[in-house]
């Protein structure tokens, strides 16, 4: 089966790109609601013209609707769906799991994609999608191919995954660091990219690193492995990179298309040394295949620089006089790009003069030694790297203005005397024809050839299509006004626009669910790491851990609920109340609490959880107190029931999630671990479950818990890490 090849589209220049470059189909995000705030994105008008342009060349369109939608927002979120369903677009990705629910009902034929921001990384959380009627998930980006293989055999469901381009360092949908520090929440498509900026590496109080950017990840590249994914039928492979340039885009969807297509027809990946050397230049932080092929712990992560590092281009041999001499390992041409890596500060900069011999010249070549001027900081040895190409840049824009792509589509013209032009044309999917009203005529002087008539309709011009045959039919000796063919070709064509712009069915239904009424138990929960603390809770309604040993020790007190993972491959069997946080673990167990890992923040959301058996619902941390107060008025005005709700009041949250482990990559104990960042906030690292847990620098407290407690909470957690 050869997968769809999905490509990121973050305005029209790079819709086109992608296009050009073979996609199937493309992912982009309108003005609202999308995980990418500042790519360019869509407005509706472009929207429009872009599913348009899209489906005519047989291209599909999924937008990104993939935030969480606060309470203030679903009336705003639910009509800009409407919109896109009425306009055809292919299908949504959607986080929100409350917008999930609500869509999946009122809109039967609106094709809907999980996000990777859901956190679908198990076969119990596909179960659950596949349940809820839900045709793709897109799979966490740590899953390794192993699960991806189990999964896939054991569902019905589309699966995408993702095979190019950047990487989060925490799961996705699981990272707060942007968030809580400062409010610029990666749930919410406004992430400030913690995870690329300086940080120190503090054990015992000492710093052990030697490079600052301990959380930036190398780019994602798995063209050579690309054949496991084909072999075991994944659905999408998909393409990261709403944020980047045309030429990106269509740069890494055609080296894709290549490898697909090459696999496909010889079972063998034609991707060279060339290639690979070609996405470098364009862009990469070095390339990792990620935890998707079980790439080393190490080769995760470039600590070295968080930004682009191009291909090296040579290091400075000498420097006076305002000009650095530099012996060059890779061509170098006016116009561009350089950056210096020097150790107080990095310099970047455009080519615009450089000489041989003090001579001025326009290119330079491998192996030669040129001078450029420059002023600031530089030392003998500093690396250089060449981070634009401009003729790669030249080269990728002639190609994307090309417009080669075209339709094959095959015709047939009957041109007999006395009657009227008949055109057929078929794209191999869809059919017309056309009858002019014009009658054939008997040549006065000089008869129109079939060679004529080829030429004519032949003229395509700015469409997509290209005739791969056609089929005259005509007698000898007829003349036909060039003006009737031009005129029975467009109207043809026009037809068969309009075929392939298809229609996807609108129906709307009504939502209709019922929730069920809850026993009011107000108090506070307690989460507890060690027997000490637990002798504290004697006001505890409830006591959570997730240390299993003190559980064992503590699980006659019928107050005690067990924390299981929110990272799980293979569930356990547990007949014992649990907190659970991640949508697998939603399907398999019944006596559930759930966390706040699932980014509850309406109230959808809520009565989701609670048709799905949830018992009680923990709310986000990123909601506010006004916030959190129209959810539960929302709720009880709508279900004419009260929520069953815990707030987590007071904590050192959990900010990020990880598979990569610092602790293990410095070789260190898993005790008094610290990152340090510019402003000297520590934030505490530890390592368990296989992974990596980063905490907030500082306790988040709600103050007023009397107010939380009228306001319809009805479970306030204290959480006593420390």
């Amino acid at each position: 089966m050869k997968p769809e090849l999905l490509s990121p589209v973050g305005n029209f220049e790079c819709l086109v790109a992608a296009i050009e470059a073979g996609c199937d189909a493309v992912y982009l995000g309108g003005k609202h609601f999308g995980a990418r705030n500042f790519a360019g994105n869509f407005s509706d008008e472009e929207l429009l013209e872009a599913i348009k342009y899209a489906h005519i060349y047989g291209v599909k369109v999924y937008v990104t609707v993939n935030t969480i939608v606060y309470e203030a927002e679903v009336k705003a979120f639910i009509s800009y769906i409407d919109f896109l369903h009425k306009n055809n677009v292919d299908a949504i990705i959607i986080q929100d799991i409350g917008m999930m629910d609500y869509l999946r009902q009122v809109y039967p034929n609106l094709e809907i994609h999980a996000s990777t921001q859901m956190h679908i990384h198990n076969i119990e959380g596909v179960k659950l999608l596949e349940k809820l009627g839900i045709k793709r998930a897109v799979i966490a980006r740590e899953t390794d191919i192993e699960t991806l293989k189990e999964i896939k055999k054991n569902t019905t469901l589309q699966l995408e995954v993702f095979v190019h381009g950047a990487l989060c360092i925490s799961y996705s949908g699981q990272c707060l660091m942007s968030s809580l520090i400062g409010g610029r929440s990666g749930n919410r498509g406004t992430c400030s990219q913690c995870c690329r900026m300086k940080y120190d590496f503090l054990h015992d109080n000492k710093k052990v690193n030697k490079e600052n950017y301990l959380l930036s990840t190398k780019d994602l590249n798995t063209i050579l492995n690309i054949n496991e994914l084909i072999d075991n039928n994944i659905d999408s492979i998909k393409i990261e990179g709403r944020m980047k340039r045309p030429e990106y885009v269509y740069l890494v969807t055609k080296m894709y298309r290549k490898a697909i297509d090459s696999y496909i027809e010889t079972g063998k990946i034609d991707i060279n040394d060339n290639d690979i050397l070609e996405l470098k230049k364009l862009f990469n932080r070095q390339f990792t295949k990620g935890f998707l092929f079980n790439e080393k712990n190490e080769d995760i992560i470039n600590q070295y620089r968080p930004n682009h590092l191009g291909i090296e281009l040579g290091t400075v041999i000498k420097y006076n006089n305002q000009y650095l001499s530099i012996e060059l390992i890779d061509d170098l041409n006016i116009g561009d790009g350089i950056r210096i890596l020097n150790e107080t500060e990095d310099i970047g900069f455009n080519i615009t003069k450089m000489f041989k011999d003090k001579k001025q010249i326009d290119t330079a070549k491998k192996g030669e030694i040129i001078d450029l001027y420059f002023e600031g900081n530089v030392s003998i040895n500093d690396k250089i790297i060449k981070t634009t190409d401009k003729k790669q840049l030249e080269i990728l824009n002639q190609l994307i203005k090309n417009k080669t792509r075209k339709i094959s589509i095959e015709g047939s013209i009957v041109c007999k005397l006395n009657e009227p032009l008949v055109l057929k044309i078929s794209d191999g999917n869809n059919s017309v024809k056309v009858t002019s009203k014009y009658t054939v005529e008997q040549f006065v002087k000089i008869p129109t050839s079939k060679e004529q008539i080829e030429e004519q309709l032949k003229k395509l011009g700015n469409t997509p299509y290209l005739f791969s045959k056609l089929d005259i039919i005509n007698d000898d000796n007829i003349f036909i006004n060039i003006k009737e063919l031009n005129e029975i070709r467009r109207e043809a064509i026009a037809l068969l626009d309009k075929k392939r712009l298809y229609l996807i069915t609108y129906k709307k239904e009504e939502y209709n669910t019922k929730v069920k009424e809850f026993k009011e138990e107000i108090g506070y929960t307690a989460y507890i790491y060690n027997i000490d603390q637990y002798n504290k809770q004697e006001k505890a309604i409830e006591i959570v851990t997730d240390d299993l040993d003190l559980y064992n020790s503590i699980v006659l007190d019928e107050r005690v609920t067990l924390n299981i993972p929110r990272v799980i491959t293979n569930h356990d069997d547990y007949n014992v109340r649990l907190l659970v946080g991640e949508l697998g673990s939603i399907n398999k167990y019944k006596d559930i609490v759930s966390d706040f890992s699932l980014n509850v923040v309406n109230s959808y959301s809520v009565a989701f959880l609670h048709n799905m058996g949830v018992k009680r619902v923990t709310l986000s941390l990123e909601l506010n107190e006004a916030q959190i107060r129209k959810l539960i008025e929302s709720y009880i005005e709508r279900y004419n029931k009260k929520p069953n709700l815990e707030l987590i009041v007071s904590s050192y949250p959990e900010v990020m999630i990880s598979k990569f482990n610092l602790i293990k990559y410095y070789s260190l104990s898993n005790n008094n671990n610290y990152l340090k960042d510019k402003f000297k906030n520590r934030f505490k690292i530890e390592y368990k479950n296989n992974l990596m847990y980063i905490y907030h620098f500082k306790k988040i407290e709600f103050e007023n818990h009397s107010s939380l407690f009228k306001m319809g909470i009805n479970r306030l957690r204290i959480d006593y890490k420390e």
